[in-house]
Parts: C-alpha cells; structure tokens; sequence
C-alpha cells in the first residue's frame, strides 16, 4: 500500500534540538512577562495565564512567569507554554528576529516528496502558532508550500498518546496504514503504530535520542535513507 501522507516531528527530527531549546527558547524567555501583560486581553494568552494559575496556584504575573520558565528549564510539552511560547516565536520571526534551521537533507526531500505526490503534515509539541512561521522562515528559504497540515497538542493531543494519531489520520481523510511518521522519540512512534499508522524512528547523529532504542520501528539518520517508503 503506497504512502498518502508523511507527518513529521520537528525538534530532533528535521530540526536539530538545540536550534529550539537555545535559538527560541533564549528569544521567549525574557519575553514572556512583557507580552502576558502586553496581550492581557487577548483570549488564548488569558486562557494561557488562567491554566497556569489553576494547575500551580500562581497569581501574580511574576509568579506566572517564573512557572513558564521552570517548565522551560525541565522541557515540560505543557499546553498553555507552547501557546505562549508559540506567539512570541511568530511575532520574532515576523520582524526578521528569528530564522529557523533545518537539516541538510530536509528541504530536498520535502521537494522529492512532492514530485511523487506524497502529502506532507507536521505533528509537533510546539504549538502551530510557532510551527507555521518555523517551516516559512528557513535558513533554506520558504518551506511551507510543502507542509498541507499542522498539528500540536491542541487540535491533535498529547503525542504519545494512540487516540491523538487516530485523530490526526481521519483530520487527514486518510487510512491509517497510508500515513508514516517520522519521529526521534521512540514513544511517539509506539503511539502511532498503536493507532495503525507506519512508522521510522529518525536518530541522526549528535541529536539527544541518537542512540535511543527504537525497538521494533525501522531507523534512519537522514532523509536520504526513506528512499522506498511506499
């Protein structure tokens, strides 16, 4: 059965990991006070701040903060900071503050897959808010003509979690078996071929889960490698 879509991760996957938790997260640290206060009436940062609140009994907007960064330090894939997180990184790469990186091999294979008419989407962590700009302001130049979907935690959920793929897969009107995904972590992959879906763990050297156990997932470290994912 040919592949109708590819769903990829991003951090570790076509983008290395410290370009996220140096690059971005050092522009949205010192920032993220100041724009809770600044979009005090915007309704997702209210949202944001209200479910900060609820779950650690913060209440001021230091305390606030000082949470986000916390989660931060600790890489927590928590909602309410990728929201925030998500709308700091728009605004940096709107301005020409911000460009993002990817991997050599990324930008001609999401052309490749393109030519032989395989459907791109994202699944990541970070919010769309913050994947849409990463994939339009590349070091390669524009990328988001190739990537149809985007999915986070929001319109999706968690991402080691089978239901969450499952929900992915009819968004994109798909069979499951039709859909491969490429992951760095190998929970994630578990989770999605829970859900029915193929799957490639991707360990490229250097990145945190290189030597990871994949278990039974096909591995690669290089796009280069998917040469047959039919």
């Amino acid at each position: 059965m040919t592949t109708a879509w590819i769903v990829l991760d991003i951090e570790g996957t076509t983008s290395a990991t410290e370009a996220v938790h140096k690059g971005l997260y050092d522009y949205a640290r010192p920032r993220l006070g100041a724009w809770i206060e600044d979009h005090a009436a915007d309704p997702p940062v209210r949202a944001a701040v209200d479910d900060v609140r609820a779950e650690t009994g913060a209440v001021t907007t230091a305390e606030v903060v000082a949470v986000l960064h916390r989660w931060m330090d600790e890489d927590v894939k928590a909602t309410p900071l990728k929201t925030l997180q998500g709308q700091i990184w728009a605004a940096g790469f709107a301005a020409g503050e911000l460009t993002s990186h990817f991997f050599a091999d990324v930008p001609p294979a999401l052309q490749r897959w393109r030519a032989e008419g395989t459907r791109v989407a994202v699944f990541s962590s970070g919010s769309v808010a913050s994947q849409r700009p990463w994939f339009r302001h590349a070091d390669a130049g524009d990328l988001s003509a190739y990537v149809e979907a985007y999915f986070d935690t929001v319109n999706a959920g968690p991402k080691r979690e089978e239901t969450s793929y499952r929900r992915i897969a009819e968004a994109l009107g798909s069979e499951r078996a039709r859909v491969l995904f490429l992951s760095d972590v190998p929970a994630e992959l578990d989770a999605a071929a829970a859900a029915g879906w193929r799957t490639i763990g991707v360990a490229r050297p250097g990145e945190p889960n290189a030597t990871a156990d994949f278990g039974p997932h096909p591995v690669i470290d290089s796009f280069d490698r998917l040469k047959d994912h039919s």
